[in-house]
């Protein structure tokens, strides 16, 4: 085995071996409002998953860029509420090119061909295309710091208010989401991204 310690590498480096080896990662393109503009952000991120069911909550993370928080990121400690899309083929490049760095007042959907529409119980607008979407609302903030006691990250802790399903990746009858037909796109390191190939039943033991 080939060894590392975290304390002498780069943050190049770090980022490059746990993006390499934490894989595949569900991305969560989040659309949330400005609140000065109103203008309707949309981000993607990779550092997202499940947290709880009691209550249904998700975590999504957004790492600062040089100490700076994110749009997304101000968004969501402001308006407290967003949409959680996930990606597939059919939006790949809208996503990709809404990952472009652009001012707070610009929208990184005014150039695409996507359809904004309106949620069912918040103020954030949808991405129609997207093949499912989550209505959130912010249930807890943690402010991630280095040893140094500088924020680093944003993490959110969001409460998944409303589910939306393209008819043809659920079965309504058993309540099921079929992978293959979702067919979610991943995130590996760099520009990669993946499908899912193929899927393995293991039964857990009791």
């Amino acid at each position: 085995m080939l060894f590392y310690s975290a304390s002498e590498l780069t943050t190049k480096q770090n980022y490059k071996f746990l993006t390499g080896s934490i894989i595949p990662r569900p991305i969560a393109w989040i659309t949330t409002i400005n609140q000065e503009s109103g203008v309707v952000n949309a981000a993607p991120f990779s550092y997202f998953n499940v947290v709880a069911k009691e209550l249904p909550l998700i975590s999504l993370s957004i790492n600062r860029n040089e100490k700076q928080i994110k749009d997304s990121a101000r968004n969501l400690l402001q308006q407290k509420e967003g949409v959680i899309h996930l990606v597939n083929d059919t939006i790949l490049t809208e996503m990709n090119q809404s990952s472009a760095s652009l001012p707070a007042d610009e929208s990184e959907l005014d150039n695409s061909h996507l359809t904004l529409i309106d949620s069912q119980e918040i103020s954030v607008p949808a991405i129609k295309e997207a093949p499912i979407r989550f209505e959130v609302r912010l249930h807890q903030y943690i402010p991630v710091k280095d040893n140094a006691e500088n924020i680093i990250s944003d993490m959110f802790i969001l409460e998944v208010l409303n589910y939306h399903f393209e008819e043809r990746v659920f079965d309504q009858k058993r309540e099921y989401i079929d992978p293959l037909k979702l067919n979610p796109l991943a995130r590996l390191a760099g520009d990669a991204y993946a499908h899912i190939a193929a899927t393995l039943n293991v039964k857990r033991p009791k």
